[in-house]
């Protein structure tokens, strides 16, 4: 793209993702250097979301792990969004880590992703497609915080004067991604806030497990697809899909499942649950993720390789470490 300027001073420079609705860059504030993300939507989409998003994120800015934006405007034939730049999301980390989590990650994580996702249900939305590629770590400073990112099928599910909450609704298309879809959502029930906790449980047990049961279904078309991940989904008992696990797995889940369309999830039982089973295991929460040590040891290996009074001989991080602004940056 040629020079390519939004809001006066960002300027852009290479891509570094796709989201559903568009393209992810690079880009640099030319008056001081520093590096933010891009997203540019054309403004002939068919079904524009960047104003909408940009809308959500204003609402839910200041938020702990919410990205801060700069500017949204207009810039020649594209709908711009310029915001705070993020490292790896959760699901490159876990293909980093031979997509196996230990105990320690999956609970350290569950911790922040319950308290973000209760973040957005105070402030009246629900995500409406919690997955491990919408959720990304900072940079820097703020490399161990977690942080919720994709609003666009964001919902509001109450009045934020009245209180008044969404109608109950069936028939609806399944909106989200159906892998770790809600057994409602999958039913065409309206969504609420349950659906983003059940979500979030089959999250959890992707990283536990590796998989899902209703993975790597063969199907005609895409329709068919989602009927048999339905099928598969509803015939597989949560003891079953937990096995192995901590039982609090499948507490969690059996109580999100057994929430009503309008009630309130009880969040701090819900993190409660599994802040007990960090102490039982007798872990500390320090911060010390699977991938902090693979990134350690990555480091002092390139380190260790280079000829000591090399042109390059001071620690640099690993080509295949995932990094804020390497191809790792994900569909924001």
């Amino acid at each position: 793209m040629a020079e390519f300027i939004v809001g006066v001073k960002y300027k852009l420079k290479r891509k570094i993702g796709s989201g559903s609705f568009g393209d992810i860059y690079l880009g640099i504030n030319i008056q001081n250097g520093e590096e933010v993300a891009v997203k540019l939507e054309s403004v002939k989409a068919r079904h524009p979301q960047l104003l909408y998003e940009s809308k959500v994120y204003k609402i839910l800015s200041g938020g702990v792990g919410v990205p801060h934006i700069r500017f949204y405007g207009v810039e020649r034939d594209y709908h711009c969004l310029v915001m705070d730049l993020l490292g790896p999301s959760l699901e490159d980390l876990f293909n980093f880590c031979s997509r196996r989590f230990t105990m320690k990650t999956v609970l350290m994580l569950a911790d922040q992703m319950i308290g973000r996702i209760e973040f957005m249900h105070v402030k009246n939305f629900i995500h409406r497609d919690i997955k491990p590629d919408n959720f990304l770590m900072g940079i820097g400073r703020h490399c161990n915080k977690l942080f919720i990112i994709d609003f666009g099928l964001a919902k509001k599910y109450r009045d934020s004067r009245t209180r008044s909450h969404i109608a109950y609704k069936d028939n609806k298309n399944l909106t989200g991604t159906a892998r770790y879809a809600s057994v409602n959502a999958h039913m065409g029930i309206e969504q609420s806030r349950r659906d983003d906790m059940e979500s979030l449980g089959y999250v959890l047990m992707y990283f536990n497990r590796g998989n899902l049961p209703w993975q790597g279904l063969k199907a005609a078309n895409k329709k068919q697809k989602y009927e048999k991940i339905s099928e598969k989904k509803m015939t597989t008992p949560v003891e079953v899909l937990c096995k192995g696990f901590p039982s609090e797995f499948s507490m969690y889940l059996n109580y999100c499942r057994g929430l009503r369309f309008d009630e309130s999830p009880d969040y701090m039982y819900l993190r409660q649950l599994f802040r007990i089973l960090f102490r039982t295991l007798n872990h500390q929460y320090d911060y010390t993720f699977d991938w902090t040590m693979l990134k350690q040891k990555a480091s002092l290996n390139q380190v260790s390789n280079q000829p000591a009074n090399g042109p390059n001989a001071t620690t640099s991080a690993n080509p295949e470490t995932p990094q804020a602004s390497g191809n790792f940056q994900p569909a924001i």
